[in-house]
């Protein structure tokens, strides 16, 4: 066991490796190793195990199993057969392991390591700098289908809700929520370019391209600076024009930017220094983007139409005070929903009043 581990380390501390935390990409596997035949999966999860502990990488552990499995082609390592996890791996897919390990050192997610990872059942591509997706954000596609479960009619397009997600990013939410409401549509948004070229090409990955329309739009902006529909590109107008003809919506749903301005630097090096800092800095009181939202969507969403929003903890108290301080907005907050962790994360708010004639605000 010492001697492979001194053979395993000495490939794995060789040359191959290169610094930095961008730009990565693989050099060439060697033809021949001397650790060919002789390192096992389980071995080797224990090792990288072993070494991501010692330079502080959280969650050492699944990391190096995410990795290895990945290499082995499977999703995760307890889906490996027995056999393989014994089985001695090839110099080149040890070679593969060092190098996607080395990315981990640098602190760089598993996501954008493994360049993909499941939201809702749903295989994604995950690509920096593009906010990945976190697991509460599932709980908020729950909350939207059990709601959505329970109406007596979804009067959408083709007998299908209409829905509009603020902040698309990978395209998650929109495609998780087609994926499982068949006769949706759904109009996605996002300022990012990386955003929207990351979900068109999810959306095609899952032949989901047909009931989603993606359009680049800065909400907060209030513009919309060109928008692509089968290939066709608009001037620039006031955005709420352009989806107007689409609507009136039945649901918007959106995880915004909601960090406190102040705990972004609060933040791990997994996301400071790979994710987009837009996707999380919600300004002062993390409440930018999500007044921004409300101010807007009674121009677009139908008489009874409702909003699902992902906050931080603190922001329930600040939305429903802000939404009493804008009657003329006839936005009601009906429902506070907690996450797994018990945290009072996701936010229900109805509609209660007739369409306003123009965004408030804007």
């Amino acid at each position: 066991m010492k001697l492979w581990g001194q053979m395993l380390w000495a490939l794995l501390s060789g040359p191959g490796r290169r610094g930095g935390t961008r730009g990565w990409a693989f050099s060439s596997c060697p033809p021949h190793s001397p650790l060919a035949g002789l390192v096992s999966a389980t071995e080797l999860v224990s090792h990288w195990t072993a070494v991501f502990e010692e330079r502080g990488i959280p969650e050492a552990r699944e990391s190096s199993e995410y990795i290895v499995a990945h290499v082995l082609g499977a999703k995760t390592f307890q889906s490996l057969r027995p056999a393989l996890r014994t089985q001695p791996l090839t110099s080149q897919q040890l070679q593969c392991v060092q190098e996607l390990s080395s990315r981990r050192l640098q602190r760089m997610p598993v996501q954008y390591i493994l360049r993909e990872w499941d939201f809702q059942g749903l295989n994604l591509k995950m690509a920096p700098p593009v906010f990945i997706p976190r697991p509460e954000t599932e709980e908020l596609v729950d909350w939207v289908l059990e709601e959505e479960a329970q109406r007596p009619c979804a009067a959408g397009t083709q007998g299908g809700p209409l829905i509009l997600e603020v902040g698309c990013g990978s395209g998650a939410i929109a495609l998780s929520l087609l994926s499982q409401l068949p006769q949706s549509q759904v109009i996605a948004v996002d300022k990012e370019e990386a955003a929207i070229c990351l979900t068109h090409e999810n959306a095609q990955r899952l032949q989901l391209q047909d009931r989603i329309r993606i359009v680049p739009l800065d909400v907060t902006l209030g513009t919309l600076p060109r928008i692509f529909l089968g290939g066709g590109v608009l001037d620039t107008e006031r955005w709420w024009t352009h989806l107007l003809p689409w609507g009136p919506m039945d649901l918007v749903v959106s995880n915004p930017p909601y960090v406190f301005h102040q705990d972004m630097e609060q933040l791990a090096p997994e996301i400071c220094s790979y994710e987009d800092p837009a996707a999380l800095d919600g300004g002062k009181e993390g409440m930018d983007v999500i007044i921004h939202i409300l101010a807007l969507v009674p121009q677009l969403l139908k008489g009874s139409g409702s909003v699902f929003l992902e906050v931080e903890p603190r922001h329930p108290g600040l939305v429903s005070s802000w939404l009493r301080s804008q009657p003329d907005l006839h936005l009601d907050l009906v429902a506070v929903r907690r996450d797994f962790c018990g945290r009072p994360r996701f936010l229900h708010i109805r509609r209660s009043g007739p369409q306003c004639g123009c965004p408030v605000g804007t």
